[in-house]
């Protein structure tokens, strides 16, 4: 297994400063990013805690999702990622599972598709035989000031690649896990204190965060858990996709923290859910968010 040494520094650096940016389409491009959001968690150590594991990461390729398939390889786990259209992006990812001594496929396409999230269930069965973690979480969001601003096109695609494709997911897997099997869902701090300009996908969230204890109570006896994470404000593609790009360097700032997480802050949630650390949570939800207070 790589070593990794332990790397301490503040996050206030001026290497941590992001300059105004922003990119057409979403979900965005990591390799286009500056700086560059740190996934590789070169202080993590991995202890098997997740050896002879399955896990399918939507939204893999970049951000969070990166961080947490480099995480999961990490703690001994093979690994399909699945993504839009971020080919380069995947392919940086599918090498940092790789570096870890572990197996990795990508598949692209959408979510917001049923018949491509079956599809990805079959690809990742046929390279691995077995699946024993699914993650949701693919996303998108867009910036609209004023509700009047929100199309329909736009509300109903928010929802199909941030709730739909979450059940579409969901659905294709179920079949395919077993007692102990983890099932993790991306919400945001969006879904507890809400957002003025990001109302639709403030809203994909909070159905989340519900669907995420309703599934957990319907699998309980099944022995599957489903949890969630709710990160607060990241450096991810999603951002400079999205927001202005005058807003960069203040983007997290008004956290207590008073600064933007990084994905590599987020993963080790989702490795605690996915492991036997996590043994006796479900219908619960993780709070990375730099120091915000929320209830529930």
């Amino acid at each position: 297994m790589p070593k990794h040494t332990a790397k301490h520094e503040s996050r206030h650096d001026p290497k941590h400063q992001r300059p105004p940016q922003h990119q057409e389409g979403q979900p965005g491009l990591q390799s286009e990013m500056q700086p560059q959001p740190e996934t590789g968690a070169p202080w993590y150590r991995g202890s098997g805690k997740l050896e002879g594991k399955v896990a399918l990461i939507s939204g893999g390729d970049s951000g969070i999702g990166r961080a947490v398939v480099t995480l999961f390889a990490r703690e001994g786990a093979d690994v399909a990622i699945v993504y839009y259209n971020e080919h380069d992006d995947a392919e940086q990812a599918k090498k940092a599972v790789e570096r870890e001594g572990r197996r990795c496929v990508t598949l692209a396409g959408d979510v917001g598709d049923e018949d491509f999230c079956r599809h990805a269930l079959e690809h990742t069965l046929s390279e691995f035989d077995r699946l024993n973690i699914l993650v949701n979480n693919a996303s998108e969001q867009h910036v609209c000031k004023d509700i009047t601003e929100i199309s329909t096109q736009q509300l109903e695609r928010t929802f199909r690649t941030n709730i739909f494709g979450m059940f579409h997911l969901t659905k294709a897997a179920l079949p395919h896990l077993h007692e102990g099997s983890a099932i993790i869902n991306t919400a945001s701090v969006t879904a507890y204190h809400g957002h003025p300009v990001l109302l639709d996908y403030a809203a994909t969230k909070g159905a989340i965060v519900a669907f995420t204890r309703s599934l957990s109570l319907n699998l309980a006896q099944r022995g599957i858990r489903v949890n969630a994470v709710a990160p607060g404000p990241i450096w991810t593609p999603l951002i400079p996709a999205s927001m202005e790009a005058e807003t960069m360097p203040h983007f997290g700032g008004s956290t207590p923290m008073q600064r933007a997480g990084q994905p590599e802050e987020v993963a080790p949630c989702y490795v605690f859910l996915a492991s036997r650390d996590g043994s006796y949570m479900s219908g619960q939800v993780l709070h990375p968010n730099g120091g915000e207070v929320v209830n529930g």
